[in-house]
């Protein structure tokens, strides 16, 4: 399997990560039923549930525009040390940002959210 490839699948299993989590954090903040309900009438999750939360949404919302780099990337045959670079990047710039959120550091959680930017990017520039 090539590194884009691994660094996806591994970009996958931190999501799955931070879903956990973040059920873990809204569990201990509301009651079974209301999170096995519609959900309708949940309170906003605070602390460190809330930023779990987030954390997971902003991740979901970045893994879908990473995704779609490396998977054309591959079928494209425009892998090259650079797209693994911005591959290795993201990955590690979201797990990063992760704990750095769940801490409660607002600017290092900015600076890493850049670094995972700047891996898709590094990706999305082999393909023109």
């Amino acid at each position: 399997m090539s590194p884009e490839l691994t660094f996806l699948v591994w970009s996958g299993v931190l999501a799955l990560a931070q879903m956990l989590i973040a059920v873990i954090g809204a569990q201990g903040q509301v009651s079974l039923p209301l999170l096995v309900g519609n959900r309708e009438a949940m309170p906003a999750l605070t602390g460190w549930a809330g930023r779990a939360q987030r954390a997971h949404l902003n991740m979901l919302e970045s893994l879908v525009v990473f995704a779609i780099a490396v998977l054309v990337a591959e079928m494209a045959g425009r892998t090259n040390p650079m797209t693994a670079l911005g591959a290795a990047l993201f990955f590690w710039g979201r797990l990063s940002y992760a704990l750095v959120y769940l801490a409660g550091v607002p600017w290092l959680r900015t600076l890493t959210w850049a670094v995972s930017v700047a891996g898709i990017v590094l990706v999305l520039v082999q393909l023109f």
